[in-house]
């Protein structure tokens, strides 16, 4: 068996020091790296894939003209929970999986969202910069315990959002279409009430299969004055436009986001907002998260590979 790897968040190492290949290496398959720290391009995709029966594969963009590549693929095996980025019905009608690492990167992304909706309460990010540049400001900040925190998307990054914020002292109102959610905390509301109730709105969800962004100006002009959206989910869940206008009017105080359409990101003028807070997609970028990812990504390679 020949398995490609191409995570950034593997290859910034050579193979051969990544412990949770080992049980790859252990079967006698041939491992065949990326480029070194970095997505691949469409063209080195397509010169990787002949002759691979397995891909430990992450956020790269995979098309139905990458796939043409692949003569021999069975499994792309992700190495997060999203497959946005794969022409799933491409993969589907070559017969090729798709499997996900499903809850791997839960408490990376989790503390993240909590990161920066600290952040954005205390301005610390605008504070840092005022004070490399020898400026002394100070903004009047908010407390955790004070807001109401509405969690979009109730799965596992979500219940962990909860339990943090709710340990801050937040009171928690949480939208999922699916999952039960009063049984973990949070109060379950419409997602209409939702934003209308919180201080912040942390998003955790799937894009809308109707392809229009889930967060509309509608939803953000009738949050309190001066909350707090977190976006560490996808860059399609909101209008860019309406959150934009949301921080002109300071309707919004901050929009801090960790999902991009591309990366690294154009910066349009949501992107270049004083009140936008970017982080470079660190979410799941943790030595667990990454650790926990690569593992179940190996043993969904092995377990389709040897079915």
């Amino acid at each position: 068996m020949k398995i490609l790897v191409t995570p950034r968040s593997i290859t910034t190492r050579p193979l051969d020091d990544v412990p949770e290949l080992d049980p790859l290496r252990a079967r006698g398959w041939t491992l065949v790296a990326g480029p070194a720290g970095r997505l691949p391009t469409a063209d080195e995709l397509a010169a990787l894939l002949p002759g691979v029966d397995g891909w430990v594969c992450g956020v790269e963009k995979v098309s139905a003209q990458t796939l043409a590549s692949a003569d021999r693929l069975k499994v792309i095996a992700r190495n997060g929970v999203g497959a946005d980025a794969i022409d799933t019905d491409a993969a589907a009608a070559r017969g090729i999986e798709i499997a996900l690492a499903r809850g791997a990167n839960a408490n990376g992304v989790a503390e993240l969202a909590v990161a920066l909706m600290l952040s954005a309460l205390r301005d610390i990010p605008a504070t840092d910069a005022a004070l490399h540049g020898g400026d002394w400001r100070r903004r009047l900040g908010s407390e955790l315990a004070d807001c109401n925190v509405g969690i979009v998307g109730y799965g596992a990054i979500g219940r962990i959002v909860s339990r943090l914020v709710r340990a801050f002292g937040a009171r928690v109102f949480a939208y999922d279409p699916i999952a039960d959610v009063s049984s973990d905390g949070a109060e379950a509301v419409s997602l209409a009430q939702l934003f209308a109730q919180s201080d912040i709105v942390t998003l955790h969800s799937p894009k809308p299969k109707s392809g229009h962004p889930l967060v509309d100006s509608a939803l953000l002009e009738s949050m309190p004055r001066g909350g707090v959206l977190v976006n560490t989910a996808r860059s399609a869940l909101v209008d860019t436009g309406a959150a934009l206008d949301a921080l002109r009017s300071g309707r919004l105080s901050a929009y801090a986001v960790d999902a991009f359409d591309q990366e690294p990101p154009v910066l349009d003028e949501l992107l270049r907002h004083p009140r936008t807070i970017m982080t470079a997609h660190l979410g799941g970028y943790t030595d667990s998260s990454t650790r926990r990812a690569t593992e179940q990504a190996v043993a969904n390679v092995i377990s389709r590979l040897t079915a």
